[in-house]
């Protein structure tokens, strides 16, 4: 596995963006806006030190987000999504999200913190029984 990024939602990007680049320090790296889901994606990291992310969502429309909302989720890498699914379905951890599309999938730790594995390399050919797994809970 490897670490990606900490998702944090905010309610003014401007002000965020303030924040955690002019007084914090961070460097933006990149910015991805999706018109369709109505969202904006700036990823952040501290100078020389990319690996370590933090990815500020900004949802267009303004929504009210309690402190448990303003954390999203930790993002890793694998090797094989279907794979770690299973051993982690096999242990006892429910997939909250299953990774349908063979790229994203949601788990959450036993503290409900959510976390996303995303394939490495891309989406691998839908497989059962992930294909039709429906989403069970929050991620």
């Amino acid at each position: 596995m490897k670490y990606l990024h900490t998702m944090v939602r905010v309610t003014d990007l401007d002000k965020s963006l303030d924040f955690y680049c002019a007084k914090l320090g961070l460097v933006e790296l990149k910015r991805m806006e999706n018109e369709q889901g109505r969202f904006t994606l700036v990823f952040l990291a501290a100078p020389g030190d990319e690996a370590a992310q933090v990815e500020l969502t900004y949802n267009w429309d303004p929504q009210p987000y309690t402190i448990g909302r303003a954390f999203g989720h930790l993002a890793y890498e694998v090797d094989d999504i279907y794979a770690l699914c299973q051993r982690l379905m096999d242990a006892g951890v429910t997939i909250n999200r299953p990774p349908r599309d063979g790229r994203m999938a949601f788990v959450r730790s036993p503290d409900l913190i959510s976390v996303e594995l995303l394939q490495k390399g891309g989406r691998l050919p839908p497989q059962e029984p992930w294909a039709s797994m429906p989403n069970t809970g929050e991620w």
